[in-house]
């Protein structure tokens, strides 16, 4: 198999973008160009950052040979698993985060994950669907590199911009939510169960995720001072800061969407309820007619008006008196 700085590799496979940070001098970052041979890769000052799209099946194979990338961290980079993991080791840190994928034109709700390797001299991503928050730091990258002082630098803002994205997702449920409260609380019955489920599910989801990142965060944050890279625990601290914030609010999001579902049930079986007295009082009230009618029905002999002219009237208003009489017992006893 080539090494990394072996002729036989044109460009960096999968390369979809890579930025040499060169703090304390001017012009503190450059873009390099999407052809970069790997070779082209090695620096000498500042860190680099090389964001990589696991599509290019090739990218296996470049991770392998990178210099300096543990064998653990060049398995995470390339994994399919679709949970997070932060792991430290030898002052450097590795593993997945959840994000969100967008299209070219647009963003979605669905889940993306970002796997990372992050160390004094490199930060590498990869990615298999284009993501949200990645896509944000290169535009703040675009605006002011001089705030990038180093590779964790760059894993605060992509976890940072995780949190932003996740306030917007927050504020855009809150939204439907409203709408939908409207709904319900109307005089117009209206059974919004249909709207309400995706949005539950949806929020159970972000919430299951961000609590196992904000865990994963916090056991990283206590890890031994020998495996820690500097000023780990600062960043760590000021992450888990924000991602509780976050926490909180994507919780009561999923309460409040608890108890509009509860509501909206409760509506529902209140509707039912209605309809069933309704159906009840129309039994009570045709039950006397139809045992008259069942009892004048039967093939017996003898029964009264049989014979006569007026026989059907006389049974009809026996009918009449029956359901009469129905009524005013519902009507004593308070059912009616």
């Amino acid at each position: 198999m080539p090494s990394i700085n072996s002729p036989l590799i044109s460009a960096t496979p999968g390369l979809v973008w890579a930025y040499h940070f060169r703090p304390g001098e001017a012009g503190t970052c450059t873009r390099l160009s999407l052809e970069a041979t790997p070779s082209e890769l090695a620096i000498d000052t500042g860190f680099l950052w090389l964001h990589l799209n696991l599509a290019d099946l090739r990218v296996g194979a470049f991770l392998e040979n990178f210099p300096g990338l543990p064998p653990a961290a060049a398995v995470a980079l390339t994994t399919h698993d679709t949970h997070a993991s932060i792991t430290l080791d030898e002052q450097a840190i590795y593993g997945t985060l959840i994000d969100f994928q967008r299209e070219f034109d647009s963003d979605t709700r669905d889940i993306g994950w970002l796997h990372f390797f992050a160390s004094d001299k490199v930060i590498i991503t990869t990615r298999l669907q284009p993501l949200r928050s990645v896509d944000r730091v290169r535009g703040a990258i675009e605006k002011n590199a001089g705030r990038y002082k180093r590779p964790l630098d760059l894993f605060e803002t992509l976890v940072a911009e995780f949190q932003r994205t996740m306030i917007s997702m927050v504020m855009e449920f809150t939204e439907e939510l409203n709408l939908i409260e409207d709904f319900v609380y109307d005089n117009v019955p209206r059974d919004e169960r249909r709207r309400l489920a995706p949005v539950r599910r949806m929020v159970v989801r972000l919430h299951r995720h961000l609590r196992t990142t904000l865990s994963l965060m916090r056991r990283a944050a206590a890890a031994d001072d020998d495996d820690m890279p500097p000023g780990f625990d600062d960043i760590a601290s000021r992450l888990i800061g924000r991602l509780e914030a976050v926490d909180h609010d994507v919780y009561a999001l999923q309460e409040r969407a608890r108890l509009l579902h509860e509501e909206i049930d409760s509506k529902q079986a209140s509707e039912t309820n209605r309809h069933l007295y309704i159906l009840s009082i129309m039994t009570a009230f045709l039950l006397p007619p139809s045992l008259v009618t069942g009892f004048f029905g039967m093939n017996t002999s003898s029964l009264p008006f049989a014979e006569g002219l007026h026989g059907t009237a006389f049974a009809l208003g026996f009918m009449v008196l029956s359901a009469a009489i129905a009524w005013w017992l519902l009507k004593r006893t308070g059912i009616f």
